[in-house]
Order: C-alpha cells, then structure tokens, then sequence
C-alpha cells in the first residue's frame, strides 16, 4: 500500500516543498487567476475542500540527486489549500531515481524540509 501522510499546508513554499511546472507559488498563483478554467478549477476545488475536505492527496516528488522535495501532481489543489489557509493536506510521494520512479511505502524523508 503507498503511503499516505498528512502534511502542513504551510510547507508549500518556495524552498521547501517547490512547485515542479513553475519557478515561485506566486507564479501558480497568477496563472490561475489569469486562466478562466484555471480559475474556475481552483474555486471549485475550494468550494468542495470546504465541504469534505481535501479527498485526493497532493503528490510530492523527490529528487535524489538533488535533495529537493516538489509537488509532482496537485498544484491546483496546493493553491485552493493555500488560498483557504488550509492547516494539512494529505499526500503519497514518490522518489526520482536514475533507476526509475515509483510511489513510495516508506515514511517520508521530512529531513529534507529542514524539520
């Protein structure tokens, strides 16, 4: 079974936990406020995280050759989190390895956040 973890929305920063498809959050931030869908898919997140909570996790990646920790999948639902001031948010991870990728069972390396 992946693991699942619960993590604090606050770690969704630009130097612990990045987003992979932009350079800053803020940079996530303004192109879904420009993009109508992207707009109309972080509100409608919001609403049902308001509702039920968060029901599909974030997925975080891990680089091993550089230890950095990013969200791979789930940016939309990272900025409805972000926007609500969500306290956690829940997630599987996986590591980048030369040798492939594949969901993780083990806990989390929290270490690489600086905890």
């Amino acid at each position: 079974m992946k693991y699942r973890g619960e993590m604090k929305t606050v770690l969704l920063n630009d130097r612990q936990i990045r987003p992979i498809e932009y350079r800053k959050w803020g940079d996530a931030v303004r192109r879904f406020e420009q993009r109508e869908k992207d707009r109309v898919k972080v509100e409608e997140l919001k609403e049902s995280i308001r509702r039920e909570s968060l029901r599909e996790p974030i997925i975080l990646g891990v680089s091993d050759r550089y230890p950095d920790v990013y969200v791979a999948d789930g940016h939309h639902r990272a900025v409805a989190l972000m926007t609500l001031g969500a306290d956690t948010f829940p997630f599987h991870w996986y590591w980048i390895r030369s040798f492939g990728v594949r969901m993780e069972r083990a806990a989390f390396p929290y270490h690489l956040l600086g905890l």
